[in-house]
Parts: structure tokens; C-alpha cells; sequence
């Protein structure tokens, strides 16, 4: 019973989290400003490469923590994967949301969508995102399918699509959240060559996810909040 009220109090704290991040990447609309149009890399073709690979997780406290991540991403970014825990209505929104703060192009994936420099795909809700290879191509397969680690999308299937599709030419982030999602995923990226780094307990609303890699042995490096864009860029 003590258990039950435990998973019963952790989930409602949860949601509610999620509620209120949903709600703020509802009502705040994204602003493109000159400075973004003129520093952003043109999407001169999707069938372009990109060498490396940016793999991003994050749950509760995490949308505001992804926009400060994403907003000082340089416009030559490697493609960047993210899956935020996020109720299927808002991630659209979202993705807006940060597509307006970044000189880096962020769009919610779909279906096949090609990963190329300087371009963000946040997974949807309710579906899985995973990295897939074609040739010289990556792009993301988003589909249906159970729960993983509680979540779908789930952090634990992106990043061992990653570790398996890109190997050491991937960089995983995992960031502030609730549980042990992406826990053994991290794991699986380092251990196939590919430089992993968490979010410190300081800086996280929650200080579990990373916790759970760490104590896994999947982090290279963990870092203050502030810090993870010059670490990635560092890594690449």
C-alpha cells in the first residue's frame, strides 16, 4: 500500500507538471525576429547529410529547460532528436514555441522526416520516434506501439535507435525528469562509442533521469544546465 501510494503521489505530481507545461507552450506563441531569419542555416535540400547526431531527452522541467538548450544551439548544428514527455494536443505547439526562440530549426517529426544539419525534431505525443539510416540518410521512424518505460514517446527507445543507428557519431543528452527513463538507453549509446552527457542535480527540477544513468555508468559528463549547449558543441 505504502508503494502504491508512492507511484500513486509520483504520478500526479507528474501530471501536473505536464499540465502546466503544456498550457505555457500553448499560450506563448513563438516570436521570429529579423536577427533568427538572417542567422538561420536554409533548408536548401532534405535529402542533405548530416555526420552526427544530437540525441536529447527530458521530462518534468524540461520545456523550459530545452528552450535554453535550444536557443543558443548554433544554426550549423548537427541534427538534433529530442523526446520531451508531453501530452500529444501541445508537442505541436511546442515545437513552435521553440522554433521561435532558436536560430536552429525546430519542427515536431513526422513520419520519415529526414535529420539534417541545423534542424530540431521534437517526437510527438503519443508516439515513438526512432533514427533510422538509409544510405548516407538518417530520419526518424515515428510510430505507434506499447508504453516503454512508462512513457510514449520514450527517451529509452530514441536513444537505442541512436546507439545502434549512429554509434560514436552520436551525442546524448539526458536532462531533468521524473524516473529512469533513458536510463539504459544513455548506457547502450556509450557503450557504442558515442559521448554522453546529463544534466547536474544543482540545475534539474527533478533529479531523476540523470540520476538513474549515472548510476548506470551510460554519462561521460555532467553539467550545469547552462552548460550543455558548449558541451555538445565541444563533443561534435
Amino acid at each position: 500500500p505504502v508503494m502504491e501510494k508512492h507511484n500513486h503521489n509520483e504520478i500526479t505530481i507528474e501530471l501536473v507538471d505536464k499540465i502546466k507545461s503544456a498550457s505555457r507552450a500553448r499560450v506563448r506563441a513563438p516570436l521570429h525576429s529579423s536577427e533568427l531569419a538572417k542567422r538561420r542555416r536554409p533548408l536548401t535540400s532534405m535529402t542533405a547529410t548530416t555526420n552526427k547526431v544530437v540525441a536529447i531527452g527530458a521530462s518534468t522541467g524540461g520545456t523550459e529547460a530545452l528552450k535554453d538548450v535550444l536557443s543558443r544551439m548554433p544554426s550549423n548544428s548537427p541534427g538534433i532528436l529530442v523526446v520531451q514527455h508531453m501530452p500529444e494536443t501541445f508537442t505541436t505547439a511546442f515545437a513552435a514555441r521553440l522554433d521561435g526562440v532558436s536560430v536552429i530549426n525546430v519542427k515536431e517529426a513526422a513520419q520519415g522526416d529526414s535529420l539534417v544539419p541545423g534542424v530540431c525534431l521534437l517526437a510527438p505525443g503519443n508516439r515513438h520516434m526512432l533514427l533510422r539510416r538509409s544510405g548516407s540518410r538518417y530520419y526518424v521512424d515515428v510510430k505507434d506501439g506499447p508504453l516503454v518505460s512508462r512513457h510514449k514517446p520514450s527517451v529509452e527507445v530514441l536513444f537505442n535507435s541512436v546507439a545502434k543507428t549512429a554509434g560514436r557519431n552520436a551525442v546524448g543528452v539526458i536532462m531533468t525528469g521524473m524516473g529512469a527513463d533513458g536510463a539504459g538507453g544513455m548506457l547502450n549509446m556509450k557503450n557504442e562509442g558515442a559521448v554522453t552527457i546529463a544534466q547536474d542535480e544543482k540545475t534539474c527540477v527533478v533529479f531523476g533521469m540523470p540520476k538513474e544513468a549515472i548510476k548506470l555508468g551510460g554519462v561521460d559528463k555532467t553539467v550545469p544546465l547552462g552548460r550543455i549547449p558548449e558541451t555538445i558543441i565541444s563533443s561534435i
